[in-house]
């Protein structure tokens, strides 16, 4: 069995974990979250998470890419498997990101796809699914900031052209952290 030793490789400026036999180095990286604000006449589509973290609260459908697919596939599938949901991708809403949990989140904003009214439900992952105005948001019992960042990215376009994405509020630093310079 390999061992791995923390240091920094020659030429880096970070510590990795360095396999002690053969020198190969594993890095750590981010993971890409993906996820939705699906809208239909004004309303918001969210669900009550069935799962940890957060059980109980309120989320967008959303989780991790997967490889071997595209940002709109990962989040087109989140919303299928979460919300029961089929969805059509309008365009992005917000890149956030959180670097104290290494996660970069991209969320779109969409629409549900198909013609009459839309068809959703819980998952297995949801106890509950929902559409809300912006004003019946369940504020108190949201699972995290980034959900709200994403919702208050939704509510400021208010229906109008998406413009530059949405990405972390400068006076909102949970997701922030900034490197210390060296030396």
């Amino acid at each position: 069995m390999k061992s791995f030793v923390r240091r920094v490789p020659a030429g880096d400026n970070r510590e990795r974990a360095i396999c002690g036999d053969c020198g190969f180095i594993a890095y750590e990286n981010p993971k890409v979250i993906v996820g939705s604000v699906v809208v239909s006449d004004g309303r918001v589509l969210m669900c009550r998470r069935a799962i940890e973290p957060r059980r109980g609260f309120w989320t967008l459908p959303a989780g991790y890419m997967e490889l071997g697919e595209t940002l709109e596939e990962g989040a087109a599938r989140e919303a299928l498997e979460e919300a029961e949901a089929a969805i059509e991708i309008e365009g992005i809403l917000g890149v956030f990101s959180i670097a104290r949990i290494g996660q970069v989140q991209v969320i779109f904003l969409a629409r549900f796809g198909g013609d009459g009214p839309p068809v959703f439900g819980p998952g297995e992952e949801s106890l509950e699914v929902r559409l809300f105005t912006p004003n019946e948001i369940p504020r108190d019992e949201i699972a995290f900031p980034s959900v709200h960042w994403a919702l208050d990215a939704w509510i400021a376009a208010n229906g109008g052209s998406l413009g530059r994405p949405a990405s972390n509020p400068a006076d909102d630093v949970r997701g922030m952290h900034r490197m210390q310079p060296e030396g």
